[in-house]
């Protein structure tokens, strides 16, 4: 599979993973900075059935590991540092255990290795009436995406996905049918077998129930070299919601 990416700057190459919904759009300013001010080539990826990358019926976190030792083959590149948030840290996780020699250092955003139950389904419906409906505007589709979901931030968010046609009409990027009947998929556990040895850094939104206290020890028998870094005031979208002290927090790693 050859997946969709932005590419930004010359130097180590630094691979960003986005999350269930998301895209390689979400990382541009973060992308940005890292190319421009820390030297690196910033590969901003979209993930099998999300954004420009293609769809296909299978959607599990051995393929986007294996999706993800692929496009380095593809960009020849090596020793790379991998990056990823929420769905985009698991399928990080799997791929730096898997393939050790390909990743220097491992950056896990916001999501611990355990398992997780279905939680989209608001949004799903709300992504759902999406596509059916006939919509001729993006503010029809915040109205009627709030009938689902009150937050702004997220209907924002999930509004990324939507794609004018050449008709003037609106489609959805992401391949909804695949991720809805896969949906068990996202939250699946990481094997208790795979790990990884390099430097690794797991950061956590401080209001974020995602990595908890408890987690932190099973996540070290995995990933031996971890540091854990917590930004306060921030959730789930940790790197949007503190930007600046997220930035610093992975330059500093780096």
């Amino acid at each position: 599979m050859k997946l969709n990416s932005i590419i930004l700057g010359e130097g180590q190459a630094l691979l960003i993973l986005h999350g269930f919904l998301g895209m390689s759009d979400n990382w541009k300013t973060i992308g940005n900075k890292l190319a421009e001010e820390k030297d690196f080539q910033v590969h901003l990826i979209d993930q099998r059935n999300h954004g420009k990358s293609p769809h296909t019926n299978e959607h599990s976190y051995e393929l986007m590991a294996e999706d993800v030792k692929d496009y380095c083959e593809q960009h020849s590149l090596e020793n790379i540092i991998l990056m990823g948030h929420s769905m985009g840290g698991k399928t990080a996780m799997l791929a730096a255990a898997e393939y050790p020699d390909l990743v220097e250092k491992l950056i896990v955003v916001d999501i611990a290795p355990k398992y997780y139950k279905p939680h989209h389904q608001q949004i799903l419906d709300g992504l759902t009436a999406l596509e059916e409906a006939d919509l001729d505007s993006r503010q029809e589709a915040d109205k009627l995406l709030s009938e689902f979901i009150s937050e702004k931030p997220i209907r924002l968010f999930l509004l990324k996905n939507l794609n004018r046609k050449s008709e003037g009409t609106y489609c959805l990027k992401v391949n909804l049918e695949t991720l809805k009947v896969n949906i068990e998929e996202v939250g699946k556990s990481l094997p208790q077998d795979k790990i990884f040895k390099g430097s690794t850094l797991f950061i956590k939104g401080a209001n974020s129930n995602y990595i908890k206290e408890e987690d932190e020890a099973a996540i070290q028998k995995q990933f031996p070299e971890v540091k854990f870094e917590e930004i306060r005031n921030a959730g789930h979208w940790v790197h949007a919601e503190k930007m600046n002290d997220f930035y610093k927090a992975v330059a500093d790693f780096l």
